[in-house]
Protein backbone atom coordinates (compact mmCIF):
# COMPACT_ATOMS: atom_id res chain seq x y z
CA UNK A 1 0.00 0.00 0.00
CA UNK A 2 1.24 3.41 -0.60
CA UNK A 3 1.65 6.15 2.00
CA UNK A 4 -1.99 7.39 1.45
CA UNK A 5 -3.76 4.39 1.65
CA UNK A 6 -6.04 3.54 5.04
CA UNK A 7 -3.17 1.02 6.23
CA UNK A 8 -0.80 3.39 8.07
CA UNK A 9 0.78 2.54 11.33
CA UNK A 10 -2.02 1.81 13.71
CA UNK A 11 -5.22 -0.19 13.62
CA UNK A 12 -8.44 1.50 14.41
CA UNK A 13 -12.00 0.15 15.42
CA UNK A 14 -13.82 0.65 11.65
CA UNK A 15 -11.39 -1.46 10.26
CA UNK A 16 -8.36 0.75 8.85
CA UNK A 17 -5.56 2.32 9.94
CA UNK A 18 -4.72 6.29 10.65
CA UNK A 19 -1.11 8.12 9.86
CA UNK A 20 0.00 8.27 13.55
CA UNK A 21 1.56 11.93 12.93
CA UNK A 22 -1.83 13.20 11.25
CA UNK A 23 -4.23 11.89 14.11
CA UNK A 24 -1.42 13.59 16.99
CA UNK A 25 -1.83 16.73 14.85
CA UNK A 26 -5.67 16.66 15.50
CA UNK A 27 -5.44 15.38 18.81
CA UNK A 28 -3.75 18.72 19.37
CA UNK A 29 -6.10 20.87 17.31
CA UNK A 30 -9.06 19.01 19.57
CA UNK A 31 -6.97 19.44 22.84
CA UNK A 32 -6.97 23.58 22.09
CA UNK A 33 -9.96 23.98 21.45
CA UNK A 34 -11.32 22.14 24.43
CA UNK A 35 -9.00 24.51 26.27
CA UNK A 36 -10.39 27.71 25.01
CA UNK A 37 -13.64 26.59 25.94
CA UNK A 38 -12.95 26.01 29.49
CA UNK A 39 -11.61 29.40 29.20
CA UNK A 40 -14.52 30.32 27.61
CA UNK A 41 -16.53 28.79 30.51
CA UNK A 42 -14.60 30.46 33.42
CA UNK A 43 -15.53 33.96 31.25
CA UNK A 44 -19.13 33.11 31.96
CA UNK A 45 -18.54 32.16 35.13
CA UNK A 46 -16.38 35.76 35.68
CA UNK A 47 -19.53 37.44 34.10
CA UNK A 48 -17.15 38.73 31.47
CA UNK A 49 -18.77 40.97 28.80
CA UNK A 50 -20.79 39.11 26.23
CA UNK A 51 -19.68 40.57 23.24
CA UNK A 52 -16.08 39.36 24.70
CA UNK A 53 -17.27 35.83 25.15
CA UNK A 54 -19.20 35.70 21.88
CA UNK A 55 -15.71 36.56 20.09
CA UNK A 56 -14.41 33.80 21.93
CA UNK A 57 -16.94 31.00 20.57
CA UNK A 58 -16.80 32.36 17.06
CA UNK A 59 -12.97 31.52 17.53
CA UNK A 60 -13.87 27.82 19.17
CA UNK A 61 -16.04 27.40 16.13
CA UNK A 62 -13.94 28.11 13.59
CA UNK A 63 -10.95 26.22 15.23
CA UNK A 64 -13.30 23.23 15.13
CA UNK A 65 -14.52 23.81 11.12
CA UNK A 66 -10.85 23.58 10.69
CA UNK A 67 -10.38 20.66 12.45
CA UNK A 68 -13.38 18.92 10.62
CA UNK A 69 -11.80 20.51 7.31
CA UNK A 70 -8.52 19.00 8.07
CA UNK A 71 -10.05 15.38 8.76
CA UNK A 72 -12.12 15.00 5.86
CA UNK A 73 -9.29 15.95 4.27
CA UNK A 74 -7.27 13.27 5.27
CA UNK A 75 -10.26 11.15 5.14
CA UNK A 76 -10.36 11.55 1.12
CA UNK A 77 -6.83 11.20 0.92
CA UNK A 78 -6.24 7.95 2.35
CA UNK A 79 -10.01 6.14 3.10
CA UNK A 80 -11.77 7.12 -0.04
CA UNK A 81 -9.28 6.89 -2.57
CA UNK A 82 -9.33 3.69 -1.86
CA UNK A 83 -12.39 2.98 -1.34
CA UNK A 84 -13.10 4.50 -5.25
CA UNK A 85 -9.97 2.00 -6.02
CA UNK A 86 -12.12 -0.68 -4.10
CA UNK A 87 -15.95 0.41 -5.31
CA UNK A 88 -16.44 0.41 -1.80
CA UNK A 89 -19.77 1.81 -1.86
CA UNK A 90 -20.19 1.40 2.00
CA UNK A 91 -17.68 3.77 2.76
CA UNK A 92 -18.44 5.93 -0.19
CA UNK A 93 -21.71 6.66 1.18
CA UNK A 94 -20.85 6.96 4.65
CA UNK A 95 -18.50 10.18 3.75
CA UNK A 96 -21.62 11.67 1.89
CA UNK A 97 -23.81 11.26 5.20
CA UNK A 98 -20.54 13.23 6.84
CA UNK A 99 -20.11 16.06 4.43
CA UNK A 100 -24.28 16.11 5.04
CA UNK A 101 -23.81 16.77 8.58
CA UNK A 102 -20.97 19.10 7.97
CA UNK A 103 -22.49 20.92 6.13
CA UNK A 104 -25.68 21.69 8.08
Amino acid sequence: MSGHECSHEREQSHGHVHNSEQTKKISNRLARAIGHLESIKKMVEDDRDCSEVLIQLAAVESAIRSTSRQILRNHMETCVTAAIQQNDEETLSELYRAIDELLK
